[in-house]
């Protein structure tokens, strides 16, 4: 079916309804105020109808509209097929963003039993490679051999799994051998999160499998920049891990003492992501890149701050939020900056160690998202500027006015876009 954009009121029999059919077409009728928005809960009514191909005509699709409708349009089952409208230029940005949005949303989707930690490291790595060909190279490092490494905090959250957990370290290199990395990203790689011994309730454990939401993220980023001509050394870090229940798993209480030198007590072992990311900081910072940027469905505080439709960001560098605001507004995907200060490390007190991992109460207390932030500040040079990410965007645990259930790829373009800045 053909769709048309249209500012016109739809005809009278019609009544207010934002689309319309004619004679074959769809005519999606914009009215004052987010149209983008508009656009794409049109897209969501328009496959909930049953269509499952479409052509977007017309001279009023640009870029970011004919990306709210591919949003709205996408499901758990398939993205469908929609022919772009516009110049080949933009079509080939299109089918860049699509298909990376798609790597992301298979991997997110995927069930927990498929997608073992080692599983979700190695499907990154192959399909980076077959974006940057000989300009990637990667190693795996996995179970034991992570102590080897001191990669204590991925190796303790991923124990209690008969799969192995692994740490990804991923180069992009176009450049001479020795070139300097101008990024590193980091992502939560957690495939499946029952919460440990602070189990979660069966409502709250179902669509764990997007815990690993962040890895995913980006990943897809770095595969958009490098299609896009990205021209920068950057290194990418994927934490992965099964947090279950076994004889072999962490428990409340034990005290994990890092790379870096930080102890931290075990105070909840469902607050297990900034566990992980604890490791792949600090991996981040040794390579010297100047730009750090985490990304993790990290914390329902998160979630209960700036809802569903926008990503929370922190940073101690102002200028780095300011930052992502513009390139999130430019690729019209949505952040918002919440509090970070100095004292946020210290929100998480231990009597045994330098820092607990949370605070021993229900969602981590007051302010949970800024305390968690502030315990990853700790594990993160001084010299680099850095970002974290709370992806609160990432999933839709069901269908809404927006979104098909499941992986909504929210955050990519906004990652992306720092990276070729």
């Amino acid at each position: 079916m053909k769709i048309y954009l249209t500012n016109d009121a739809p005809a009278a029999h019609w009544g207010s309804a934002d689309v319309t059919f004619t004679q074959g077409q769809g005519h999606i009728h914009l009215q004052a105020g987010d149209q983008l928005r508009q656009v794409q809960q049109a897209a969501r009514k328009l496959r909930g109808q049953g269509l499952a191909a479409v052509q977007l005509c017309g001279n009023d699709w640009d870029l970011n509209s004919q990306w709210a409708f591919a949003q709205g349009f996408a499901t758990a089952k398939g993205a469908g097929e929609i022919l772009w409208s516009g110049d080949a230029g933009m079509q080939a940005a299109l089918n860049a963003r699509l298909d990376s949005a798609n790597f992301a949303r298979q991997l997110i989707n995927d069930t927990p039993e498929n997608l073992a930690p080692v599983t979700l490291a190695t499907e990154a790595a192959k399909w980076l490679t077959q974006i940057g060909g000989d300009k990637v190279s990667y190693r795996i490092i996995e179970g034991e051999a992570l102590l080897q490494h001191k990669w204590i905090g991925i190796h303790a959250v991923g124990r209690g799994s008969e799969r192995p957990p692994a740490l990804l370290e991923l180069d992009f290199n176009p450049l001479d051998a020795d070139a300097p990395v101008s990024a590193a990203l980091v992502g939560k790689g957690i495939t499946f999160d029952s919460g440990g011994y602070s189990i979660k309730a069966s409502e709250g454990m179902l669509g764990m499998k997007c815990d690993m939401g962040g890895a995913a993220t980006v990943t897809a980023a770095l595969g958009l920049a490098i299609k896009s001509g990205l021209n920068k050394r950057v290194k990418l870090f994927l934490c992965c891990a099964e947090n279950l229940i076994s004889g072999h798993a962490y428990k409340l209480g034990d005290i994990l003492t890092y790379k870096n030198g930080v102890s931290v007590e075990v105070v909840n072992t469902d607050a297990e992501g900034r566990l992980v990311l604890a490791d792949g900081l600090q991996a981040a910072s040794e390579t010297g890149a100047p730009l750090i940027i985490d990304a993790a469905t990290l914390t329902g505080a998160a979630v209960m701050a700036v809802g569903t439709n926008y990503n929370a960001i922190f940073s101690p560098n102002s200028d780095l939020l300011a930052q992502t605001q513009t390139k999130a507004s430019i690729v019209a995907e949505r952040v918002w900056p919440l509090p970070l200060d100095p004292w946020h490390k210290e929100m998480c007190p231990s009597a045994y160690a330098d820092t607990a991992n949370s605070r021993p109460m229900k969602g981590g207390g007051a302010g949970g998202a800024s305390n968690a932030a502030g315990f990853l500040w700790r594990f993160v040079s001084p010299e680099a500027k850095w970002l974290h990410v709370d992806l609160a965007a990432a999933f839709a645990d069901s269908a809404n006015d927006l979104w098909a259930a499941g992986a909504t790829t929210h955050g990519m373009l906004t990652i992306a876009a720092l990276l070729e800045d």
